[in-house]
């Protein structure tokens, strides 16, 4: 069992595919419309590039294409998710927010465990049930901080 799950709290939850996950709400700083970002050369794909968000770089990370969605199209409900991870800004793309979601912790089960090395579940803390809703619930900080995100030391100055 990884860390006995998350605790109960409140979670923004949003889609990518068909999929729906959720992030603690204390790690969004807010929701912006996607522009398309200055790219950076030899960025891996998933890193989309940055913005200038208020006088702040803030490096762009498409979660979609860092968790193998087959497409990442964007359209007018595309939106990047601003967080604020270990005291750094960091944006994500989404397919669309769908809302704030209270969760007590009747409501979460533990994340699966996955024996297959082809899938990291590292970053699932557990799964959130909402009447028929099923929320795959993220570490978003230990997932933007992994050492093939590259995020974290690049920007620790």
């Amino acid at each position: 069992m990884k860390n006995h799950g998350p605790a109960s709290g409140e979670f923004l939850t949003f889609r990518l595919g068909a999929e729906e996950y959720g992030i603690d709400i204390l790690k969004v700083q807010e929701i912006r419309s996607y522009e398309p970002p200055t790219r950076i050369a030899n960025a891996p794909d998933f890193i989309k590039g940055v913005v200038n968000l208020r006088g702040v770089i803030v490096p762009i990370v498409d979660l979609r294409l860092k968790l193998g969605c087959p497409t990442a199209e964007y359209n007018s409900f595309t939106v990047v998710i601003v967080l604020n991870v270990r005291n750094r800004v960091v944006g994500a793309v989404v397919d669309s927010v769908s809302d704030v979601l209270e969760l007590n912790r009747d409501a979460i089960r533990p994340a699966p465990e996955l024996s297959s090395t082809s899938v990291d579940t590292s970053f699932i803390t557990g799964i959130g049930t909402v009447n028929d809703r099923m929320l795959i619930l993220m570490d978003i900080e230990g997932l933007m901080s992994s050492a093939d995100m590259g995020l974290m030391d690049s920007l620790t100055v």
